[in-house]
């Protein structure tokens, strides 16, 4: 099925998030949408996926114009999304699943949940997926859900699909399996919508590249340009790519972990009597397949696990029994995993995000008063300073693209005097220029005598900002290797295999 979208325009408000974009996707092609977080290429999906209404413009499939009305008619009309995040019920089979919003009825009305499964079984032996029907979602890693969601589409005779943002939870081994369905489903003769902002990933399976920025096609490019090339285009100037830092200058070993042990209320056991060091001027950063303790071991750092024993030292001070507030006023700053959750308060205003940390001391609150004045001129100075692009500082956090809002957890944080920072995927979900600037402050970081742990399931970004790299596998550490270790004995440690050499 041919698709071609002409001269989509979509506003809110004042804003124009899509101005005019043309684009043609043909059977048997993966087209790649390329552009910064907030460029306009998931509201352009949403258009396409009958979320949104277009202010101007055509769907046209086949040379026919399409009139959406909701994702019910973009699904009866052959189109299926792959969203960032799941559409899936946890407690329900992959069976139960694939059948949701699509019930296939029995006798008497009753759900034919075998025909569901049949389906399943059918579509997962043809592209060789390996999903069982009868498994329940929760259960399953996280690669292995994103081939149910590829089934649920595909369930419905999907011709054009689109991926958004397909790899952002993803291991790089299952990166590298999703871009080997991708080129089975274009085989197949499917029309392949990708967006994304990863350019090894453009480069691999692209057939044409459409790159977007601030709501506008900007240019069109072939696989074979650089990856300076396509990142130039998606901001607009010329890009760094690699992070440039020199040898650490390692002072005296700042964080002391001794058999540090993390158990949940279940009793599961989540980090598993691990010691480790990180050095004043250095950063340790943690590799592992996303779920082998990494974010039990930054909440355990930050007083955030209840059930915590062993020992966390920091310039000689016990952390362990300490709460979040005496540990954060101890100097540790953090950079949660997911800002919208735990790194900002949406609602709030960004100089309001700017000061949560600190609240409740001077300079920001006098004799219980808050400091008006004195928190405008910080925030001003921060929004400056960090390259945060909002309209001012009485903005609500929430309203912020991906890569503003990090900036903003970014620049709270590290606008605090520091013994030590704790970055849990610092990079998540963030364009390749906002990538630039947080990698070349978390070095500025280091290289001012602040030991830093990097937690990241992006090898590329683990290997460009570590001085040491620790691999974790169910709780374990596998071993703590030079940043210049080959890419595929890390890929082996992360499964639980620990080469010679290896410090544990």
């Amino acid at each position: 099925m041919k698709l071609e979208l002409r001269g989509i325009t979509k506003r809110f408000g004042t804003l124009t998030a899509n101005d005019r974009i043309s684009l043609t996707v043909e059977p048997g092609e993966i087209h790649c949408l390329l552009g910064e977080n907030g460029a306009g290429k998931s509201t352009l999906m949403n258009v396409l996926y009958g979320l949104y209404r277009a202010d101007e413009g055509e769907i046209v499939l086949n040379d026919e114009v399409q009139h959406f009305t909701g994702p019910g008619d973009a699904m009866a009309a052959g189109i299926g999304m792959v969203h960032q995040h799941f559409m899936l019920i946890p407690v329900f089979t992959v069976a139960e699943n694939v059948m949701l919003g699509n019930e296939a009825t029995g006798f008497a009305g009753s759900l034919d949940l075998e025909a569901s499964r049949q389906r399943v079984v059918e579509i997962s032996e043809r592209f060789g997926f390996h999903v069982n029907p009868d498994s329940v979602v929760e259960e399953l890693p996280v690669g292995v859900q994103q081939r149910v969601e590829i089934i649920k589409a595909l369930s419905r005779d999907a011709e054009v699909l689109v991926f958004d943002e397909p790899t952002a939870v993803l291991t790089p081994q299952e990166t590298d399996e999703l871009m080997g369905i991708m080129r089975q489903l274009k085989e197949a003769g499917k029309a392949i919508v990708f967006i994304t902002h990863k350019l090894r990933e453009v480069r691999e399976v692209a057939d044409k590249i459409t790159v977007i920025r601030l709501g506008k096609v900007v240019g069109e490019a072939e696989p074979t340009a650089s990856n300076k090339e396509l990142a130039a285009m998606m901001v607009g100037r010329p890009v760094e790519l690699t992070v440039r830092k020199g040898p650490p200058k390692l002072g005296d070993e700042a964080l002391i972990v001794t058999d540090l042990r993390v158990i949940d209320h279940l009793g599961h056991v989540h980090v598993d009597d691990i010691s480790f060091t990180i050095k004043r001027g250095e950063v340790l950063a943690v590799a592992g397949v996303q779920g082998n303790g990494q974010t039990e071991l930054t909440e355990a750092l930050l007083g955030l696990q209840d059930h915590v024993t062993g020992s966390i030292e920091l310039d000689g001070h016990q952390l362990v029994g300490r709460s979040v507030r005496q540990i954060l006023d101890a100097g540790v700053g953090f950079i949660p995993e997911d800002r919208q959750t735990d790194g900002l308060v949406g609602p709030m205003t960004i100089a309001e995000n700017f000061m949560l940390d600190r609240s409740h001391t001077e300079p920001f609150v006098r004799r219980g008063t808050l400091q008006l004045d004195t928190l405008e001129k910080f925030a001003t100075k921060l929004l400056k300073q960090y390259d945060v692009r909002a309209p001012g500082i009485t903005t609500p956090a929430g309203q912020l693209s991906g890569g503003n809002q990090q900036k903003v957890v970014v620049a709270r944080e590290l606008s605090r005097d520091l013994r030590l920072l704790v970055a849990a995927q610092p990079t998540r979900g963030v364009d390749v220029g906002s990538i630039e600037f947080i990698h070349t402050q978390i070095v500025a970081t280091r290289d001012s005598g602040v030991p830093v742990l990097v937690v990241s399931t992006e090898l590329d970004e683990v290997v460009a900002l570590a001085d040491r790299i620790m691999v974790l596998y169910r709780g374990h550490i596998v071993g703590i290797v030079p940043p210049d270790t080959p890419r595929e004995v890390l890929g082996l440690m992360m499964t639980g295999e620990r080469p010679e050499g290896a410090v544990a």
